[in-house]
């Protein structure tokens, strides 16, 4: 069954003027427990598709649908509140919270959902044990490499057992250790807690790691593969 699905969705910028089509037409559906990546070279549509299928951007015309509902069609506050509740986010800055902790990075989701203290606790601690930097639970980014900030960012996305996570460029700052642990620990989640990961990448560590592998050119779909 689908959690994800797009219906020939398009996003035009500059329609006025000079119309650039980064988004053109693309129908998709996504499954639970996919390790999915779009890829493409740089300006063919794959963040702003991300962003149409997270509900960070709305499509011009078309639809998108997650979990049974109809994003696309929700006002910015009923999407605020949908991505909260539903949506995971990786960002290639990490966007972690300076004056917080790891532990406290993690939490902070969980925390404006209103989770009791008690679990809130539990789940952070099972996070950063999975992403093996539990001693680093008090410590703020500043005092972390990038690979241990984007594992904490990836553990923030996890908190709320999410139906699926986006990550757009979570890599393209992370050497290739990083980048080989960062992705074993995704894989390992995706595998026990069955949550969806969809990349935006053209990192080759990435696609080799995929079990599908979505081509884009000019914003449309050339290729969806897969292994």
């Amino acid at each position: 069954m689908s959690i994800i699905s797009t219906h020939k969705i398009t996003k035009t910028y500059n329609p006025d003027t000079i119309p650039v089509h980064a988004v053109n037409g693309v129908t998709l559906s996504f499954e639970e427990g996919e390790f999915a990546a779009i890829i493409g070279p740089s300006g063919c549509g794959k963040t702003t598709l991300l962003n149409l299928i997270g509900g960070l951007e709305t499509p011009t015309t078309g639809s998108v649908e997650v979990n049974g509902e109809i994003i696309s069609s929700k006002s910015k506050r009923q999407l605020t509140d949908f991505r909260l509740r539903n949506i995971g986010f990786i960002f290639q800055a990490y966007n972690l919270i300076p004056v917080m902790s790891a532990y406290e990075n993690t939490a902070f989701t969980m925390e404006l959902l209103g989770w009791p203290r008690d679990k809130i606790k539990a789940r952070v601690l099972e996070l950063l044990e999975a992403m093996d930097i539990a001693d680093k639970a008090q410590q703020r980014p500043n005092q972390l490499s990038g690979g241990q900030q984007q594992r904490v960012a990836v553990a923030r996305a996890l908190s709320t057992r999410p139906k699926f996570i986006l990550a757009d460029e979570p890599t393209a700052n992370l050497d290739s250790h990083a980048t080989s642990n960062l992705l074993d620990m995704m894989l390992k989640m995706n595998e026990k807690e069955q949550t969806t990961f969809i990349f935006s990448t053209h990192d080759e560590r990435v696609m080799r790691r995929a079990r599908r592998l979505i081509k884009l050119k000019d914003g449309k779909v050339l290729d969806d593969a897969r292994g």
